[in-house]
């Protein structure tokens, strides 16, 4: 009977170590990501309620 090391070892490479694509432990630590989308839409948010406002004080 096979043991499963002489299953798996069939068709390995020689090194069969190879470098990870996604290193474990992250990257370069730099300043968080700026959430720039939330910031435009609260302010096109803010900028509709003033513009209703002007209008319904402008406009009585």
């Amino acid at each position: 009977m096979a043991r499963d090391a002489d299953f798996y070892a069939h068709g390995r490479p020689e090194n069969p170590r190879l470098p990870e694509d996604r290193p474990r432990g992250g990257g370069p630590k730099g300043p968080p990501p700026v959430h720039s989308t939330a910031w435009k839409v609260m302010a096109v948010a803010i900028a509709i309620i003033v513009i209703i406002l002007a209008g319904i004080l402008l406009f009585p």
